[in-house]
């Protein structure tokens, strides 16, 4: 039994100003098999109001696993990182990092923030598959976090 309870389904939150990038995690995870609910956020605010749960969202699924871009409308991904890091209620949502940016000042900025990873996004839809799978991979069946996280 893993830490969701049994089963390999994941609850993602996408941090995605990005239309097309959006479409092509939901395609790679489509094609991929991955059993993954998806919520999307486009930009900072949205996603800081989803994850508390604020309205519009009053209804949302606390989600296992964020996905955040850095380069984001309104709120950027590191304000919304350093802000997930530093809240009680959303510390332990695991962040990973996802946007185009190799810059070592970015990376260096992310960990400082507390980010669990950092991936620079592929190009190819055969990449996204791996990387998404990789990513269900690791959090579903090999990492183990607090007894009680997730899900509800």
């Amino acid at each position: 039994m893993n830490r969701m309870g049994g089963s390999d389904y994941v609850h993602l939150l996408l941090v995605e100003d990005n239309a097309g990038d959006v479409r092509l995690v939901r395609e790679a995870l489509r094609l991929g098999g991955h059993h993954a609910d998806i919520s999307v956020a486009r930009d900072g605010v949205e996603a800081l109001s989803f994850l508390r749960r604020q309205e519009p969202h009053s209804k949302a699924t606390r989600p296992d696993l964020v996905l955040l871009d850095l380069n984001l409308p309104r709120k950027n991904g590191r304000e919304v990182l350093s802000e997930i890091k530093t809240d009680a209620e959303l510390c332990d949502i695991p962040v990973v990092v996802l946007t185009t940016s190799s810059s070592t000042e970015d990376i260096l900025s992310s960990y400082r923030c507390h980010a669990n990873t950092y991936i620079i996004k592929p190009v190819t839809l055969d990449q996204y598959i791996e990387m998404l799978r990789g990513i269900q991979e690791y959090w579903t069946r090999i990492a183990r976090l607090p007894s009680g996280w997730g899900g509800a």
